[in-house]
């Protein structure tokens, strides 16, 4: 039995094979999305289906369906199409185009989608009632706002979508403080695991403010709200947070985001 001999390091005519340099994917740091070209997918919070996020022109991002469309069945006001990973609203002029998600979401009644829409939207309530009878999803639960904690007992104050200020902005978070997850991504193509909160770094402060309305805000039902106050940390830290990145990944410029800010 002989074994089978090693490739030739030479061409016929005796010149050197040329060695493929295997490149890693970069993000540029002035592109407008950090997110990589592939591996965006998610599942919808309210129904479970699968989604894609992308960004738009302006930073912002949108969940887009999965998959394209003719664009013939899908009315133009409801037409996006990607272009270098980032989404733009309207045709490019193809026969296919993208859809938002938030279109034919089935956990969403108002408004309704498009006639041309309803058989779409029809098999995804079908999968969403799959995916609850499997027990891969739970719907979250509409449930009225919570009493607010306590003074003096941060134990006690753990909302569910907690609000966090940083300078002059006040973001809704889609998990409590403690389990706000980094979305860098990690050298195996993982997200990383890290969270956002660590002993080794400074942390924010419980504070109860006013919710009634201001300079044209909408007011909401209770008197006063509890956020998560980051002001006071150093302005790194509070970076960090806006970038959702734990503390390694801070340092690490060139690593990629696999998911979208929350």
């Amino acid at each position: 039995m002989r074994s089978t001999p090693p490739p030739p390091a030479r061409r016929w005519d005796g010149s050197p094979l040329a060695h493929r340099v295997r490149r890693s994917l970069r993000v540029s740091p002035d592109g407008v999305s950090r997110l990589l070209r592939c591996s965006q997918g998610d599942r919808c919070r309210e129904c479970g289906n699968r989604i894609e996020w992308y960004h738009r022109g302006a930073q912002r991002p949108v969940r887009l369906h999965p998959h394209e469309l003719p664009a013939a069945r899908v009315p133009s006001v409801c037409r996006w199409h990607v272009s270098s990973g980032v989404a733009y609203p309207g045709g490019d002029g193809s026969s296919w185009c993208r859809l938002p998600h938030a279109v034919v979401c089935p956990a969403r009644d108002v408004p309704p989608p498009p006639p041309e829409l309803t058989g779409l939207r029809r098999s995804l309530a079908v999968n969403t009632r799959r995916l609850i009878d499997a027990g891969a999803f739970t719907p979250c639960p509409a449930s009225p706002g919570s009493p607010a904690p306590q003074r003096g007992n941060p134990a006690a104050c753990r909302p569910a979508r907690p609000v966090v200020q940083l300078p002059y902005v006040r973001y809704l978070a889609a998990r409590p403080v403690d389990e706000i997850q980094c979305i860098a991504q990690t050298r195996r193509r993982h997200r990383c695991t890290s969270t956002l909160l660590s002993p080794d770094t400074p942390a924010g402060t419980w504070k109860l403010v006013p919710a009634a309305a201001t300079s044209g805000q909408l007011a909401l039902p209770a008197a006063v709200m509890a956020i998560y106050d980051l002001s006071a940390i150093p302005y790194a830290e509070q970076l960090r947070w806006r970038a959702q990145r734990c503390l390694r990944h801070s340092a690490i410029p060139t690593a990629a985001d696999l998911a979208v800010a929350d």
